[in-house]
């Protein structure tokens, strides 16, 4: 699952606090869908081409995609903020939302106009030289929602004057750009089985594309596209095939790496039952990569359900743990890439695809999708074929892979969280390396036999923390080419949040005790240091507004983690 509630130094007390609860509207203060407006809409809001959108990874005015472009890479072209002058960031202003919980949010800018979210789905318009609200929507929620990691929003997509978000209760809804206003909104799945969003979504010619979460429900996961107009459903990729689920019975992991699977066992139980897969899970929980060179979707997918009972769920389970490719036109399958066949240690795969290049096993310089995953390597892929090029040296420690989960307990690290969680990485390709952030929590797997609760948390155990081992994070900087660590530097809490890489040869990360930090990105030096107040848990962003270079990063906490929750948008700029 993307993220699972372990609260630092110390164990799950309960399966509902572990990964979720069922909460109505009424509760979180949400009365219903409205937009209150503060001011006029700035003029110089730009109406947000396709072309805009393709071409935005080279784009230092404005930052149009949760994670910067198409190709995901969190790249920001500009270099006025660089390594000799970035010791004199000072912060430009800070914007407070009216919702104190966990931010995940990572914001659009358009021509000097932000748009960021919160928890809840509020949706927020604000000037971003100044920080002056232009409006602000409340999502009208429903009486079910039902969420495994927090009630986070993560951003939103945006073209042609519109905004397009995701909701708690799962659905989608469509804004007006200017004022905020609510122009459609579609079911995308029933929140009453399990079902939630949290993603910022992509648009991509005409369509906006999203995923689902809910794999600890007993969901079947799925990537849909859905017409950016009117929000008709255009096509559904299910992430849990009908048939084929069982895969090719793989021993071992995508590192070669023993399992300790009883394949025996699998065939024989799933000889006597196949029809499991509506409720395998295979959540898709961050925005996918798109090459629209070859119309090609990629994006990753969770574990599978229950996350640690695998008696019931007998063979690889696909597709989840895997990183899939399909058509962006048809939604149909190209190929896709287990990491962990038969998951039963929840370390599914999660933080989002990212498209770069890297040199083959030949030193030949080829498009590559990369992955970061909870397992603590970053994987790298042909792109044209999913085929693994290599995977990284370990950015954590591995203890007792892959011990299987006991009644009592067994250790083995990396815990369920990571590694790389859903944070985000940042690659910067001059440097030719891959910026992740890591989590290092010890666990205990606990396995406890659980039928299908119909649409209610299905864990099949526990995964606890050990309140005698410490738990720290570390910011890992990682050679495409060869796969070597370049540098680490550790922090004294876990890291979540994602990471912002710069022309400037910056790296920008934060930790969950506030402070929000720059390092030079080619050693790792600490450079620079602000404290949020709050846990920066969340991907930072850049952009400029009348020549000024602009960094931005939400400071709210973590549910996960328990970080110090906040309600603010810090925005920095040199003094």
């Amino acid at each position: 699952m993307a993220s699972n509630f372990v609260r630092p130094l110390g164990s799950i007390a309960s399966l509902v606090l572990a990964c979720g609860f069922v909460a109505s509207a009424a509760a979180q203060e949400v009365t219903g869908s409205a937009t209150t407006t503060t001011r006029p809409m700035s003029a110089s809001l730009a109406n947000v081409t396709q072309a805009m959108l393709d071409g935005a990874g080279s784009d230092s005015k404005n930052w149009l995609h949760s994670n910067g472009s198409y190709e995901q890479t969190r790249y920001y072209a500009g270099k006025q903020i660089n390594a000799g002058n970035v010791g004199k960031l000072k912060p430009a202003f800070v914007f407070q939302t009216a919702v104190l919980e966990s931010m995940e949010t990572a914001p659009i800018v358009d021509n000097g106009v932000m748009f960021l979210t919160t928890s809840f789905n509020h949706v927020y318009a604000i000037d971003a030289k100044t920080g002056e609200e232009y409006w602000h929507y409340k999502h009208k929620l429903g009486p079910i929602v039902t969420v495994c990691c927090g009630n986070n929003n993560r951003g939103v997509a945006i073209s042609e004057g519109t905004l397009y978000m995701g909701t708690i209760d799962a659905k989608l809804v469509a804004l007006d750009a200017k004022t905020g206003t609510l122009l459609w909104d579609v079911q995308i799945a029933d929140p009453d089985k399990g079902y939630s969003e949290t993603m910022a979504p992509a648009y991509v010619d005409g369509k906006i594309l999203i995923g689902t979460n809910g794999g600890e429900y007993g969901v079947r996961g799925f990537v849909k596209a859905f017409d950016a107009k009117d929000g008709k459903l255009l096509w559904t990729f299910y992430t849990i095939p009908e048939k084929g689920h069982e895969g090719v019975w793989n021993p071992k992991d995508a590192t070669g790496r023993d399992m300790h699977r009883n394949i025996d066992a699998e065939k024989a139980a799933f000889a006597k039952d196949s029809s499991f897969y509506q409720q395998l899970g295979g959540g898709v929980w961050m925005t996918p990569a798109i090459d629209k060179k070859t119309r090609t979707v990629f994006f990753m997918v969770g574990n599978p359900s229950p996350d640690l009972y695998g008696a019931i769920r007998p063979g690889d389970n696909l597709y989840t743990n895997s990183m899939v490719a399909i058509d962006l036109d048809k939604g149909t399958y190209k190929w896709h890439s287990q990491y962990i066949a038969h998951d039963v240690w929840d370390l599914d795969a999660v933080s989002p695809p990212i498209l770069t290049q890297a040199k083959d096993a030949s030193g030949k310089m080829v498009d590559v999708v990369i992955h970061g995953g909870k397992t603590g390597h970053i994987y790298v892929h042909e792109r044209n074929t999913g085929k693994l090029i290599r995977f990284s040296e370990a950015m954590i420690p591995q203890e007792n892979m892959w011990v299987l989960p006991t009644k009592e307990g067994a250790r083995m690290l990396p815990g369920a969280n990571g590694g790389v969680e859903w944070s985000p990485l940042a690659v910067n390709p001059g440097l030719r390396l891959a910026y992740a952030a890591n989590l290092h929590q010890p666990m205990t797997y606990h396995v406890e036999e659980v039928p299908y609760p119909g649409g209610k948390l299905w864990l099949g155990g526990a995964f606890k923390t050990i309140p005698s081992e410490e738990q720290w994070g570390r910011l890992v900087a990682v050679n495409l080419d060869t796969g070597k660590v370049a540098w680490g530097v550790k922090t004294p809490q876990p890291l979540i949040g994602g990471v912002l890489a710069t022309a400037g040869d910056l790296v920008f990360n934060g930790e969950a005790n506030g402070w929000f930090k720059a390092f030079d990105a080619k050693t790792g030096k600490e450079l620079w240091k602000y404290n949020c107040g709050a846990g920066v848990n969340a991907p930072a962003v850049s952009y400029m507004v009348g020549g000024t270079q602009y960094i931005a990063v939400a400071a709210g906490g973590n549910n996960q983690i328990d970080a110090k929750r906040g309600n603010s948008v810090f925005v920095f700029a040199l003094q």
